[in-house]
């Protein structure tokens, strides 16, 4: 492997990312720097998340802009605010000995009238998410006329977010003698279009090896109930003391939940999701990165971006329904040439999702079994023992306070100050764990109730809800939202991921909406056909047959149809 002496990097740069650590660059560093060094050519660059991307473009950038002129040479587009916030702070870090570059980052839920003050005062690089860029240029604050460069970071995520027509659009007011550096850690059909629609001949480099994802990652699965998901994180949790990791969850109330179950248990915890301030979120990631936060809950999306050194375990609440999510979330530990745990809580129907990302990353997960309340009890002790044996003294400030404690212990022996020593830590956790029944029944049905014959609660996820509707009607996301939303009587913000299919679709909602969304089908017919829901998980089945024999009905037509069909009937050709 070369150092980054070979790699054309001026010796300042070099001597700057030596000085942070860095003494050999990662295999895309390797190959894209001297490419891109050159200036003169189009760039696709494949690569998973964790490999030093933004190192691989943020070092030539810094070499190639012109610190002395103060027009916009560079922009950099990332899909969330966590990874252009991270970006700039790692430009930063690399020119800091450098050059004295002014870089501007932008993006929504911050004060734009700070970001326009900032971008006016002459910024040499942008760095920015889709929307608040299109904001700013229709507000005609940022000019990309002088642009020489233009990075997609992340450019499948971007896709997958629905940034579509925005990152056409920024591209479109960008002159043709630009150069486009495209990252991404997969190469579907729009991120093509994307590189024959801006790129000319790109060079495309294919890390080897990238599906098979970090050699270093331990991939764990445990399969308990539903209602015992939280139960079997807890023990975990338990288990490993000096866990610092993160929590994956796929509605932003789920993660609010869990965070606030772990908060109430007594953890170091909180949440990262969509509804919070920017300035929430910046405390957030602050006390993560700064480790007074030993937990952090989080969604993909507001996960993106998040680059964490010493993250031991990331845990998924549930699988993801795309590959891309699970190879992201899993990237976030293992970094740096470290080793790391990616654990999946997974009910009896999730197993199936487990197989799919072996074949596709090429790597065996191994099934885990969640500790017993014995064995969390016996590892806190361990753990307390093996934190007193190696416990630092300070001889000198803490001898004047001996004789008190001296005197207070000695109608004791030694084994009684061990025992009382130990039952300070020790007493909650048997408290707790007393009774505490075994999480590993759940592939045979048990019908026992929520909180067992322990202390322990119940925690559940949203439901998944099957509908016999699909592309061959015609139907497109937003109508099924819409028709959610209307006969459900809930707003949109309680429905999660909706999956179309050929004949029938899926959407997922809050459990407490499930039955009513239920019944508010009750009756609905599309193209004399009844509408059924029913749960993936087989608990409960509605139809428009409401089992009287003489219920109502209830047809999606006359304006509804118009607005179902786009005002025609669509071919039912299936794609």
């Amino acid at each position: 492997m070369k150092s980054f002496d070979a790699l054309g990097l001026s010796g300042e740069l070099v001597e700057s990312i030596r000085q942070l650590g860095f003494e050999t660059p990662t295999p895309i560093q390797e190959k894209a720097i001297p490419i891109l060094l050159q200036g003169d050519t189009d760039l696709v660059g494949l690569a998973q998340t964790g490999t030093g991307k933004t190192a691989a473009f943020g070092l030539p950038l810094i070499q190639l802009v012109d610190e002395k002129n103060r027009s916009t040479q560079a922009l950099i587009v990332a899909p969330t605010r966590e990874l252009s916030v991270q970006i700039t702070s790692d430009l930063e870090r690399f020119m800091v000995k450098v050059k004295r570059l002014n870089i501007v980052t932008v993006y929504g839920g911050a004060s734009i009238s700070d970001q326009i003050r900032k971008v006016r005062q002459g910024a040499q690089i942008i760095v920015a998410t889709p929307g608040r860029l299109i904001d700013l240029l229709s507000r005609k604050v940022v000019d990309l006329t002088h642009i020489q460069f233009v990075v997609l970071d992340e450019a499948d995520e971007m896709l997958n977010m629905g940034f579509k027509e925005d990152i056409d659009d920024i591209l479109s007011t960008t002159p043709d003698s630009k150069k486009v550096w495209l990252f991404s850690a997969t190469m579907p059909r729009e991120v093509r279009e994307i590189a024959s629609n801006y790129m000319s001949n790109p060079k495309e480099l294919t890390m080897e090896g990238r599906q098979s994802g970090n050699e270093n990652i331990d991939h764990q699965f445990v399969v308990v109930d539903d209602r015992d998901k939280y139960l079997a994180l807890k023990r975990f949790v338990d288990y490993t003391p000096d866990i610092f990791g993160v929590i994956f969850c796929r509605t932003k109330v789920d993660t609010q939940k869990i965070a606030e179950h772990l908060i109430k248990d007594g953890y170091n915890a909180d949440s990262l999701h969509g509804d919070l301030t920017q300035a929430q979120r910046d405390r957030v990631m602050k006390n993560f990165k700064n480790k007074t936060l030993q937990i952090l809950v989080a969604t993909d999306v507001a996960a993106r971006g998040i680059d964490v050194n010493n993250i031991t375990h990331v845990i998924h609440m549930n699988m993801p329904d795309e590959m891309e999510f699970y190879t992201h979330r899993s990237g976030r530990t293992a970094r740096a040439g470290k080793k790391g745990i990616s654990l999946a809580i997974v009910s009896k129907k999730e197993v199936g999702r487990i197989s799919q990302v072996e074949k596709s990353l090429k790597r065996k997960f191994t099934k885990m079994l969640v500790p017993t309340g014995d064995e969390v009890c016996q590892q806190k002790i361990v753990g307390l023992v093996h934190k007193v044996r190696h416990v630092e003294v300070n001889e000198e400030e803490i001898d004047s306070f001996l004789p008190e404690v001296y005197h207070e212990l000695k109608d004791l022996s030694k084994e009684d100050i061990i025992k009382r020593f130990a039952s300070i830590e020790f007493n909650r956790f048997l408290e707790y764990y007393r009774d505490a029944r075994d999480l590993n029944k759940s592939e045979k049905k048990t019908f026992f109730d929520d909180g067992g014959s322990g202390s322990e609660g119940a925690y559940s996820t949203g439901d998944r809800i099957f509908i016999n509707i699909g592309k061959m009607d015609g139907l497109e996301k937003g109508t099924l939202l819409a028709m959610i939303c209307d006969y459900g009587d809930v707003r949109k913000d309680k429905v999660g991921k909706i999956d179309l299919k050929g004949a029938y679709s899926f959407f997922e909602v809050e459990k407490e909406f499930t039955d009513q969304i239920m019944k508010g089908f009750e009756g609905v017919e599309v193209r004399g056909r009844k509408v059924r829901l029913e749960m993936t998980g087989g608990r409960r089945e509605r139809s428009s047959d409401n089992g009287d024999g003489g219920g109502k009905k209830r047809r999606f037509s006359g304006k509804k149809r118009e607005e179902f069909w786009g005002g025609k009937k669509k071919s039912s050709k299936r794609y």
